[in-house]
């Protein structure tokens, strides 16, 4: 008999949240996870050792995208314009360490299995409702959190996945990894090795990579590079990855606190290059005002990436035709997820949009769609 292929993603319905600030603390994940319109809950990023989260650096605010109109900076969920639909982050990760969410995750269980044998208990569909574990990292700790994610999924009531965000543009010297064939084949190896180390004695889950907007054709082959190198390596000679969200947010964007500043004291001007004092003041982020866009500016972008990828996953047949690919970028609402399902995705996740409307537009979604995912 030949060696499996790795284990799918089952989400239903294919509605989830994206790895983002609003998927951050338990009441958070309760809130998602208790949410009848999504069919996964997905954790914020993490690492194992934390990340040095510093409140005056990594912010978001959301902005138009016509008037370039910006919020306060961290405006609470639910309470930003209408109008203004894109958003924009320096954030890093979560301040979060990996084992508080994997706590987290226990303790939701725990709530739902008491929930749910009660006469009062919750739907049957959030008693098996998957989380997806956002990680990132070196790639020998990726491998190590893969152990712990799969360790727990022994000791909750629902299905975990791992997600190794590969993508993050605010990481100063550290470039998303998914750009470079080389760096993605050493994560893909350190799990794979992990995954073969474990054996039978440790259920395998399935894990995906979160990848950046691609904007030409040499990036995605990057990536398929290094995922037909994995392939090679599995013993069922399929690539081991099961799922592929995409995109991240774009990076290098700016935008400004007042949508008409002021053009005495350019931003660019001066030999150094460096912001003057009222250009700092002008701008929507701190510091150099630079950061990763999301919400509807992104949203070509993402619908091209997830057409592309899903083509060219089409294309090696046996090798890859099972990965899913998790599309996200700027879907604010039905006809956002209609277009991401009519290219290709298998789920829809939303990021933008949960910061913007709270778990109603998943309620809206599910009620527009009436039963036809």
């Amino acid at each position: 008999m030949s060696p499996p292929l790795p284990p799918a993603l089952d989400i239903s319905p294919p509605l989830v949240n994206s790895a983002n600030p609003w998927a951050t603390t338990l009441d958070d994940l309760r809130l998602l996870h208790a949410c009848p319109s999504t069919g996964a809950v997905t954790t914020r990023t993490s690492l194992i050792q934390g990340f040095a989260h510093d409140p005056s650096k990594h912010q978001y605010i959301f902005h138009s995208p016509e008037t370039h109109a910006s919020s306060a900076r961290d405006q609470p969920i639910g309470t930003a314009p209408p109008a203004q639909t894109a958003s924009l982050n320096s954030l890093g990760y979560s301040p979060h360490t990996l084992e508080i969410y994997l706590h987290f995750i226990k303790t939701i269980s725990n709530e739902t299995v008491a929930k749910h044998s009660s006469p009062a208990g919750p739907p049957s569909s959030s008693a098996k409702k998957p989380f997806i574990v956002s990680v990132t990292g070196t790639p020998a700790e990726v491998a190590q959190s893969y152990d712990l994610i799969a360790a727990a999924a022994r000791e909750v009531a629902f299905p975990l996945a791992m997600e190794i965000n590969l993508s993050c543009p605010n990481i100063p010297d550290k470039p998303p990894p998914a750009y470079s064939r080389t760096a993605v084949a050493e994560y893909l190896a350190a799990v794979q090795a992990r995954i073969a180390a474990a054996g039978p004695g440790l259920a395998r889950i399935p894990f995906g990579l979160k990848t950046p907007p691609y904007t030409y054709p040499k990036q995605f082959d990057e990536l398929f590079g290094a995922l037909e190198v994995a392939a090679e390596a599995d013993p069922a000679g399929a690539c081991p990855v099961s799922f592929i969200t995409a995109t991240n947010t774009l990076g290098s964007c700016l935008v400004f606190s007042s949508p008409s500043p002021s053009t005495s004291s350019p931003a660019a001007a001066g030999v150094s290059g460096e912001l003057g004092a009222s250009d700092a003041l002008s701008l929507a982020l701190p510091g150099m005002g630079i950061g990763g866009m999301a919400g509807a500016p992104l949203h070509p972008l993402a619908l091209g990436n997830v057409a592309t990828l899903t083509r060219m996953l089409g294309q090696r047949g046996d090798k890859m035709g099972h990965v899913c690919v998790v599309g996200v970028g700027g879907v604010l609402d039905t006809a956002g997820y209609r277009r991401m399902r009519a290219v290709g995705a298998k789920v829809v996740g939303i990021g933008t949009a949960l910061g913007l409307k709270g778990i109603k537009v998943f309620e809206d979604i599910e009620s527009e769609v009436e039963g036809r995912w």
